[in-house]
């Protein structure tokens, strides 16, 4: 199989998984797209050294965290909003409204706040493996996580046995 049929078959399978983290981070579908675009255009050009890495859907998840990262500091989204519409395929089950509540709260996190919960809750990573992936200390992940739930916490208004539950969707 030749590097470029590697590469798409790697991304074929990988598409649905990348737009949904990248939605997590984002909160936009569109947006969401773009991100997962920009990442495979660079896996493209690093595939040689990519397909080599040890944990290969590791390394494409800090690609596209970086872009989002990379994006938030250019302060590109924040002069253009495509959207303002919550998706209705924000969950495949569970308490919808809860999840729209969530979603919309986490747009107002900070970006750094938003990866490091982002990688914690929805992707399910450890202290460890989200810093190593965001490139700090496990201590810096712990401040991020904090931080970010307090935010959530506030602007959900909500005691945290809710929040605690919507972790869990």
């Amino acid at each position: 199989m030749s590097l470029d049929e590697e590469y798409s078959a790697y991304v074929r399978g990988r598409l649905s998984w990348l737009r949904k983290i990248a939605y997590a981070l984002c909160q936009d579908w569109h947006r969401a797209d773009d991100l997962v675009q920009t990442a495979i255009t660079r896996l493209y050009v690093k595939w040689r050294k990519a397909r080599a890495a040890d944990d290969l859907d590791a390394y494409v998840r800090v690609m596209l965290i970086r872009v989002f990262l990379a994006e938030q500091r250019r302060g590109w989204f924040s002069r253009v909003r495509l959207t303002s519409a919550v998706s209705d395929r924000l969950l495949e089950g569970g308490d919808r409204d809860m999840a729209m509540d969530i979603h919309r709260a986490l747009t107002a996190v900070p970006p750094r706040q938003r990866a490091t919960l982002v990688l914690r809750f929805h992707c399910d990573l450890s202290v460890e493996q989200t810093a190593h992936m965001l490139g700090c200390s496990s201590g810096t992940v712990k401040s991020q996580t904090a931080r970010g739930l307090a935010t959530l916490r506030a602007m959900l208004g909500e005691p945290e046995s809710r929040l605690a539950r919507a972790e869990e969707c």
